[in-house]
This record gives C-alpha cells, structure tokens and sequence, in this order.
C-alpha cells in the first residue's frame, strides 16, 4: 500500500529540452550570420577570391537610404508584375497542355516534338527575337517570363500524372467510374504534388528571366532611371554607374524577391495538398 501511495506522490519525470540550435529560424540565422561574417572578412582583407565585392557594411550603407526611395519600390512593383503575369500565363496554359500530353496519346504524339524542338531553346536566346516580334518591350519580356516557366512546369505535369499506378484506374473503371471522376479523384490529387514542384522550380526561373531581359531591353519601356526599370535593370545602371554597392543591392533584393515567391507557393502546396503533411 505504502509503495503505491509513493509511486502517487513522485513527481512527473521532465522530459529534456531540444536544445535552442533545434529550431529551423535559429540554424537559419547562423547560417547567414557566418555567411556575412566570411564575407565581410575577405572583403576587407581583399581576399582573392572575392575581387572588388564590397563589404556587406557597404552594401548596406548604400541599401538603407534606398528603402525611402520610391523608384527602388517601384523597381520591385515593375519586376515582381512581369514575373506574376508572365508565371500566371505558364500555369494557365502549361497545366492543361501537360495533362493532355499526359493523358492522350494522340494528343502527345502531335505535340510531343515540338515541345521538345522548342524546350532545349534558353528563354534568354529568345530576348532579341521576341523584342523584334512584339509591338511593345513589356510583351517582349512578358514572352521571354513565359517561356521560362512554361517548359519546368509542364515536365512536372507530365511526369506526375503518368507516375500515377495504372491499377487506380483499372479499380476506378471497374467501379464505373467516368472519366471526369478518374480526373478528379484519381489523376489531379496525383498531379498536384507535381505542378507544386514545377511552380516553386519555374517561379525561381521566371526571375533569373526577368532580370536579364530586363537588362537587354532597357527596362521595358519604364522609367529610364537606376531605379525605374525593374530589379534588373536597376543593376544594370547600378553597373554602368560604377556603383558596386548598389549592384548588390540589386542581387539581394532579387534574392528576396524569389524566396518570398518561393515560400508563398510552398505554403500554397501545403494547403492544396493536406494529405502529405501526414508523411
């Protein structure tokens, strides 16, 4: 009686603590406070491998009075609408072209070689032929944005619905299901995973994309200022400047621009898809 009114008494066991590096933001954190510390090291002790890089101190001396800027926003507004309007345009065309590739064989026999043809083709090497065929620069790079998503996002397409084990589809038609429930039970909830990775590959895409035509045609049209133009051609004057600083500015802005990007898709595939939070 006594061992068990004592074994009442006694105290939870305290499980141990995870310790403070545990968490994702603070390895995070490290990670880039090492990074900025190297690199401010062999900036100022003119490491050769870094060249002429500026310091982060100098960067940021160079970024703090930009962020009153209007036209170093509206480089950020002018960039991120071309990748949004150019990445949109891939989705609405590229998913259901790669369903169809994936699904009828008469379809992807059509279609299938100059999908091919075309895709080895950078979308860079399209800048100066789609500056000459549309009317306006802004269409020229929305083209150019375009063709860099559209090719990732419908191989992810693609290669995840014809992932799919084809015994789902003999059960579903023994079951007598038509073909619009083996679409939307069977083929889309597989397909999903896969045009979440496409997106989150072709949004980083759409951004290397927009800077360089950005660079090669000026802008688009915008204000032809240092910051008027677009991230990219922000860094473009930024270099035809000789201001190093700025250049990097430009870098890391872009740099934030597609992690912001990328992390809104990822948690859209974390909605989207509920289930695979259970692996």
């Amino acid at each position: 009686m006594s061992a068990v009114a004592s074994a009442a008494v006694r105290p939870p066991v305290k499980k141990p603590g995870k310790p403070w590096f545990s968490h994702p933001m603070v390895r995070a954190m490290i990670s880039i406070a090492v990074f900025i510390g190297v690199w401010e090291v062999a900036a100022r002790l003119n490491w050769p491998w870094i060249g002429q890089a500026p310091a982060p101190t100098k960067v940021l001396d160079a970024w703090i009075p930009l962020l009153s800027d209007q036209g170093y926003w509206y480089s950020w507004y002018q960039s991120s609408r071309r990748v949004l309007s150019g990445f949109l345009a891939a989705m609405i065309i590229g998913i259901p072209f790669g369903l169809a590739m994936a699904t009828s064989r008469v379809f992807n026999d059509v279609t299938f070689p100059v999908f091919e043809i075309l895709r080895p083709v950078p979308p860079l090497a399209w800048v100066p032929a789609a500056i000459i065929f549309w009317p306006t620069q802004e269409l020229s790079i929305g083209f150019v944005i375009f063709l860099g998503a559209i090719y990732t996002i419908m191989l992810n397409v693609i290669g995840g619905a014809r992932s799919i084990d084809i015994r789902f589809f003999q059960a579903a038609r023994s079951m007598g299901s038509s073909n619009w429930d083996i679409f939307r039970r069977i083929i889309l909830p597989a397909v999903l995973p896969s045009i979440i990775v496409g997106m989150e590959v072709g949004i980083g895409i759409t951004w290397n994309v927009v800077v360089a035509a950005e660079m090669i045609s000026g802008g688009g049209g915008a204000i032809q200022s240092s910051a008027g133009g677009g991230l990219g051609f922000f860094i473009w004057n930024s270099y035809i400047g000789g201001s190093y600083p700025l250049i990097v500015v430009g870098m890391i802005s872009i740099g934030i621009a597609g992690y912001i990007s990328s992390a809104i898709i990822r948690r859209l595939g974390i909605y989207v898809t509920p289930w695979l939070r259970l692996r």
